[in-house]
């Protein structure tokens, strides 16, 4: 999810911090993102690049850059928008207006003031996406179009499991368990480090 956060956290910030004309093209991008299917659309990047990226690379290495890739680059939007509209409300605050006065230049007032400050909700939107990237790539090897058959993976062994629910429904059981604890479990990381890294709790204490 680097790929998702990075991307989304730049263009939000440029669309935040730019306004106008700047902002209003990168949100139409942004919008056309969101207009797209995401499973569909997931599954078709997948099974088009599949097979050409595991005879270059190789069958392991393959699948997993395309997997991170897709996941990755079909992710980024919310991130976007959270940044944007943090931006758009931090700009305006009296610490801002006081650096923009003093001269300070427009990247330092972004990397210095602004984005400390905003980094609290996008964590938060960060560890929910890491959770829908479990789901995704469970999803896609789940439907075939994962990792090998050899590596073994949540998604394909709820896939080998499906065939067997009658006399052992356990083998679904335990892998769907793992997907649910895992999820839940980075949530709560995820508040944990919004509440440690906020910075008017820091100012607090």
């Amino acid at each position: 999810m680097l790929i998702a956060i990075t991307i989304g956290t730049l263009i939000g910030a440029t669309a935040g911090y730019a306004g106008t004309t700047v902002d209003h093209a990168l949100m139409r991008v942004t919008d056309l993102f969101l207009s797209l299917p995401g499973l569909p659309l997931l599954l078709l990047i997948a099974y088009l690049f599949r097979d050409p990226l595991t005879k270059r690379l190789g069958p392991e290495a393959g699948i997993f850059i395309l997997v991170v890739a897709i996941i990755g680059g079909l992710r980024w939007m919310p991130v976007a928008r959270l940044v944007r509209a943090q931006f758009l409300s931090l700009r305006e605050k009296e610490f801002v207006e006081a650096a923009r006065g003093l001269g300070v230049p427009a990247i330092r007032q972004v990397i210095r003031h602004i984005l400390p400050n905003a980094l609290g909700p996008v964590i938060v939107v960060a560890t929910i996406d890491v959770a829908a990237a479990i789901i995704a790539e469970s999803s896609l090897s789940f439907l075939g179009l994962g990792f090998p058959l050899d590596i073994p993976t949540w998604g394909r062994i709820l896939f080998d499991a499906k065939d067997n629910l009658d006399f052992a429904p356990h083998w679904a059981l335990f892998p769907g368990a793992a997907i649910f604890l895992t999820v839940l479990s980075i949530n709560y990381i995820g508040d944990g480090l919004r509440d440690a890294l906020d910075p008017r709790k820091v100012l607090q204490k």
